[in-house]
């Protein structure tokens, strides 16, 4: 191990567009690096808007913590270190508004996002195709409104494929929430406190880890204030404008392998 990685305590990494490859998996170089990451008592951190579930699923093993749901959601070996959860009644506002806009012009699909499940109304494959990508434990049920659950965030899916002209018409529709475009089709909705740079603070807090010790990878809006949380910050070469401007490094595409790659030499 390289004297630079003698210090590293904590490696944190976006998902989609980052860690992922082109076909949406994690690349089999990456385990043997995650063996030799835990060998060196090192916390390797899946940071995504991914429901916890669905990160579980994908990684097991002890010395893991999670980010989940954009920071809504922090755990570690399965002990929650924290949450910011929505207001029910404001999480059912929000729902309400978002069924209101007219579907001639925003055909979207709402996933609500609680602690226990992620819950849809609409069963159209081309809608429960992606939402199942992203979340493991997923329900559905006849109307979102009578869900009982602690709400971290309201998913918003546009069948249209511009979350970013929807993103705006989001932002009027739920004001003093945070809305956040998580990929080309999503866009959150949570609470103004709730970032994965406010969610790395807290699980630095609870492992004693400095930004000094912390390596983080991202690529897209929803990883910005992650890259303030570390000294080793990383862009993909593949990210947007500005998560390139906001790291201090570089690391080749999620096509490339980049994560992987860059690890490598820390963990070689």
């Amino acid at each position: 191990m390289g004297e630079v990685a003698a210090g590293i305590r904590l490696v944190v990494t976006d998902m989609d567009g980052t860690l992922l490859g082109a076909d949406g998996t994690v690349p089999d170089s990456f385990w043997p690096v995650l063996e030799r990451m835990r060998a060196a008592a090192v916390t390797f951190v899946p940071a995504s808007g991914r429901q916890y579930a669905t990160l579980v699923r994908d990684f097991a093993g002890e010395g893991l913590a999670i980010i989940a749901e954009n920071g809504g959601l922090v755990m570690r070996d399965g002990v929650e270190v924290s949450s910011r959860t929505l207001d029910t009644e404001r999480a059912r506002e929000i729902v309400a508004r978002v069924r209101a806009l007219p579907r001639e012009r925003h055909d979207l699909g709402i996933v609500l996002c609680g602690k226990a499940s992620a819950y849809v109304e609409r069963r159209e494959p081309a809608f429960l195709g992606e939402a199942e990508k992203y979340y493991a434990c997923l329900t559905p049920v006849p109307d979102l409104l009578a869900v009982d659950d602690d709400f971290l965030k309201v998913a918003v899916f546009d069948l249209n494929g511009a979350a970013h002209r929807v993103a705006p018409v989001l932002e009027e529709v739920a004001p003093g929430n945070r809305v956040v475009v998580s990929g080309p089709q999503w866009v959150d909705i949570m609470r103004p406190d709730v970032n994965k740079g406010l969610a790395l603070e807290d699980l630095q807090a609870a492992l004693g880890v400095t930004p000094a010790q912390t390596i983080v990878f991202g690529d897209y809006l929803n990883d910005l204030e992650m890259m303030g949380r570390a000294e080793h910050s990383y862009a993909m070469a593949n990210a947007h404008p500005d998560i390139l401007a906001a790291a201090r490094h570089r690391a080749p595409s999620n096509a490339e392998n980049g994560v992987v790659t860059t690890l490598e030499r820390f963990f070689g």
